[in-house]
């Protein structure tokens, strides 16, 4: 993993004791960290920013998929873990828990991805500098995936995490679309530059997938997946209903982490057991704990802060963060067998260590997350890393 040199510089000023005393500012400590945070963004934002000026849109109906039973513009992937059956190469595929095929579709995948890095970094560049030039780039992108009728996306996924032989789409697929959250964020942070009419059909947009996620039988059976499936239903909704300002379904998401995720997902020394039991426990008890932190974070408020919510029996996001972060701090430490792959690509600046230190007001877990890698390259990890730009998740 990469590590540029002012970064390196930058965490070498934050010691503990010179730290300690700046975080102690007249503007609190939770500013504090959001200052220093964009200390160590914004010249690799920036440079990233430049190359963002020069990228032309692509989105979905560039890329033909040829096992999709839907149309050009609705988005298709396959299981990432299915392959051909040795015993009948040309029948239905079998499951390999954990284990990624690399033959499948994923060009569907990897342009949201793309589209999602793009307007994360402008939104991000923009929030730093003031500079709406960042957000006069980002618009072609928005209007070429949700409104130029030529390209735009279908606000459905009916075709996502197909099985050869066995399935068109799965509810699973849902999870695809977490790169769609810093693309509804990016739109907040910029939306005063955006022309209102324009501002409304991509608003319309997002509010058409909320209402398919909502009543699918395909979003009923990803809301109630009982792992990190069902978190990450929950943050997109959360992130969507942010942008469209769907109060309802904000209480909606509320109320889940309150009365369902926590409880049922976290046990009481502050793991996640249904992640711990995958063929990649570590990873998945990252991006699970990345997802909590997210829900806490666009829902939180000074009447309801999340952060802060305690279970009857006592779990809380605090405890989870408490539990993971020595495996984060020293990963040679983590008492469950490695990940069967990518096992070397984590941690990386894991959400929840950012986030949960202006929760709570610890530095430790804001001086890891500064050391940690805060651009990886490798598709896996960016695959399960949605939120790559924290700092526009700050109002």
């Amino acid at each position: 993993m990469r590590t540029t040199i002012y970064s390196i510089a930058l965490c070498l000023i934050l010691g503990s004791a010179v730290y300690a005393k700046q975080r102690n500012h007249a503007d609190g400590p939770t500013d504090a960290y959001v200052k220093h945070a964009a200390q160590i963004l914004k010249r690799q934002t920036l440079r990233e920013a430049k190359r963002a000026l020069r990228e032309t849109p692509i989105t979905i109906t560039a890329y033909r998929a040829s096992r999709s039973a839907g149309g050009l513009h609705d988005f298709h992937s396959e299981g990432d873990y299915w392959w051909p059956n040795p015993q009948d190469p040309d029948g239905p595929y079998i499951q390999r828990d954990g284990l990624s095929n690399p033959d499948n579709f994923v060009e569907h995948r990897l342009a949201l991805i793309r589209f999602s890095e793009i307007i994360g970094t402008l939104a991000s560049a923009y929030k730093l500098t003031g500079n709406q030039k960042y957000v006069r780039a980002a618009i072609p992108h928005l209007k070429t995936w949700f409104i130029d009728a030529e390209t735009r996306m279908n606000p459905s996924l009916l075709y996502a995490q197909a099985i050869k032989g066995q399935f068109t789409g799965r509810g699973i697929g849902i999870i695809d679309t977490i790169h769609l959250m810093e693309v509804a964020q990016g739109i907040r942070v910029m939306q005063a530059h955006i022309e209102p009419n324009e501002l409304e059909l991509l608003k319309a947009w997002f509010a058409a997938y909320l209402d398919w996620l909502m009543t699918h039988p395909y979003g009923e059976a990803e809301m109630n997946a009982k792992n990190n499936h069902g978190t990450c239903f929950v943050m997109q909704v959360a992130a969507f209903a942010a942008l469209t300002n769907d109060e309802n379904r904000l209480s909606f998401c509320k109320e889940r982490f309150k009365q369902v995720l926590l409880p049922d997902q976290m046990a009481a020394d502050g793991s996640f057991p249904r992640e711990i039991n995958r063929t990649k426990p570590y990873g998945y008890s990252l991006f699970n704990l990345d997802a909590m932190a997210m829900i806490c974070q666009i829902l939180s408020s000074e009447e309801d802060n999340l952060w802060q919510y305690t279970t009857p029996d006592g779990k809380s996001m605090e405890k989870g963060i408490r539990y993971l972060f020595p495996y984060v701090r020293n990963k040679g430490t983590w008492p469950f067998p490695k990940d069967v792959m990518y096992w070397d690509n984590w941690p990386v600046a894991q959400p929840f260590l950012f986030f949960g230190a202006r929760a709570f007001g610890m530095d430790e877990w804001f001086e890891t997350w500064s050391r940690l890698d805060h651009r990886p390259e490798m598709g896996e990890v960016v695959r399960n890393l949605p939120i790559r730009h924290p700092l526009i998740w700050i109002n």
